[in-house]
């Protein structure tokens, strides 16, 4: 399982000229599965991405969590963060996780985050999504587990 957040002021996935999640201040987050992931590994990433201490405090010292602030979080799948380059130009996705697989994590994933007390929004798996966004900062993190 590999994550990229990335701290934001403003974030919004459409699909079909349509906004199917916005949030302002929070978190982006893009996540992707691979075939030996299971729930244990998203518990533990939701965890981590709840309490994340990326988020300034009263010293302008990166010391809150998303929670802290009372920020979003935008969640979109994203099977592309497992493709390989090394070899010739064009990615090899075999390392990302069939949608067999992946469908429930995701799934999993958005309903242990909404069971905190942030504002939790998505893409929808498989759909071809505008996402934009607003960096702050710039803090991007990633994290695999």
């Amino acid at each position: 399982m590999k994550v990229v957040i990335q701290r934001v002021s403003q974030a919004q996935v459409v699909i079909n000229d349509k906004i199917k999640g916005k949030i302002e201040s929070g978190l982006l987050v893009l996540v992707g599965f691979c075939n030996d992931d299971d729930k244990s590994k998203v518990d533990w990433m939701c965890n981590k991405i709840v309490n994340l201490r990326i988020f300034a405090d009263e010293n302008d010292k990166m010391n809150l969590s998303v929670s802290e602030k009372n920020g979003g979080v935008l969640l979109i799948s994203n099977f592309t963060l497992y493709g390989d380059s090394i070899k010739g130009n064009r990615p090899n996705f075999s390392a990302a996780a069939k949608p067999d697989i992946a469908i429930p994590l995701y799934n999993y994933m958005i309903e242990v985050l909404s069971q905190t007390n942030i504002n939790i929004q998505t893409g929808e798996f498989g759909a071809m999504m505008d996402v934009s966004l607003t960096n702050d900062g710039p803090v991007t993190v990633i994290i695999e587990k």
